[in-house]
């Protein structure tokens, strides 16, 4: 009775919340793709001496040259700020030992489902349950552990030191070239 569109999705509704994604998103991020993106990243790490040399800091003279500065020093040290960003993520999960058992809980969790799905299918109470409804479950039994740990509070403290130390870097660093430009010799 049911009549087949040929769209894709009324398959992939047929398969679930998983085949639905895989309609969406056919191509999603495979393991090289994101070793390659990392090592495109760490290619344009500009030199962290010219990134933290004190001499090419200086107070913007006005509001148009803090957006000026900031628009062009986010761009050209984009990969320096993502390895300050990720700096600051480590050192949050390291320095809140709750917070890492609750991600390796987390984490250990969606491993062993990993090694599951291997081995056979998962059934709960006569269902047999899907890979994504088997991490849903996993994220489920985790979040208390998550808050309890203090996981929100965590993520905005990321978010602001993250905006304060790359704002002020982006603000405060003179642009390239633009010293040569500020040392002229009056007339």
């Amino acid at each position: 009775m049911t009549e087949k569109n040929g769209d894709g999705f009324s398959e992939a509704a047929e398969e679930g919340p998983g085949g639905i994604l895989n309609k969406m998103f056919p191509k999603m991020i495979t393991q090289s793709a994101a070793k390659d993106w990392i090592k495109g990243r760490r290619a344009q790490i500009r030199p962290w001496k010219n990134f933290v040399d004190q001499r090419r800091f200086s107070r913007p003279p006005n509001f148009g040259e803090v957006c000026k500065r900031m628009t062009r020093n986010i761009e050209h040290f984009q990969s320096n700020y993502m390895f300050i960003s990720l700096g600051l993520i480590l050192y949050c999960i390291i320095t809140s030992p709750m917070l890492l058992i609750a991600l390796a809980v987390f984490f250990g969790g969606c491993y062993i489902i990993y090694l599951r799905t291997l081995q056979s299918k998962m059934v709960l109470f006569g269902r047999e349950l899907s890979t994504a409804n088997q991490y849903g479950l996993a994220g489920a039994v985790s979040f208390p552990f998550l808050w309890l740990a203090g996981a929100g509070a965590a993520v905005f403290w990321i978010i602001g030191a993250t905006l304060v130390v790359i704002g002020s870097h982006a603000s405060f660093h003179e642009l390239e070239g633009e010293s040569e430009e500020l040392q002229m010799e009056p007339v």
